[in-house]
């Protein structure tokens, strides 16, 4: 799948960048996990919220299409804005940081369309379920057709080519 190939790796002392097509993954390396978890686990009043305060730690996921926007500072802050969610803060120097918000930037908008065509998509094939499992349970009356009536034509053909004027004009906007 694209996720397994890498575009920009950013490595640092104590956590990793990995951006893919559709994934940004923030992983924290060793050493830093273990000493946060020795230092919390001498704490009697933190040891009942460990597994909350620790599952922070974990390695960090974000779908692209997820995200809402992001923001890089001067010094190297890069804010990435989860609708939802508390904000993801990355502190990288200003050159990684910039490469980093302009490949996001480049391909957020890809995968919020791949995200919203997948939706439509399901919601067309959750609409034709529906229809068809009522079109079984329509009564028939004695005596009449044992076939359902049929909608009436150039319903689906409207349809159609209201969905085609969308994406005629998402693509002209593309370019």
């Amino acid at each position: 799948m694209s996720d397994k190939t890498v575009i920009l790796e950013i490595d640092r002392p104590h956590f990793t960048v990995r951006l893919s097509e559709s994934l940004l993954k923030i992983d924290l390396k060793g050493s830093v996990k273990n000493a946060i978890e020795e230092a919390l686990e001498n704490k009697p009043v933190l040891r009942e919220t460990i597994g909350g305060i620790l599952s922070i730690f974990a390695p960090l996921h974000i779908r692209l299409s997820d995200i809402e926007s992001v923001h890089m500072d001067q010094t190297g802050k890069v804010k990435i804005n989860l609708p939802h969610h508390r904000d993801t803060v990355i502190l990288l120097e200003p050159k990684d940081a910039k490469r980093l918000v302009d490949k996001l930037n480049q391909l957020i908008p890809k995968e919020k369309k791949k995200e919203l065509e997948r939706i439509i998509k399901e919601h067309k094939l959750q609409r034709i379920g529906r229809e068809e499992s009522e079109m079984e349970h329509i009564p028939r009356i004695s005596g009449a057709a044992s076939f359902p009536i049929p909608e009436p034509p150039g319903v689906l053909e409207e349809e159609k080519e209201a969905e085609e004027r969308i994406i005629e004009e998402e693509e002209k906007e593309e370019s």
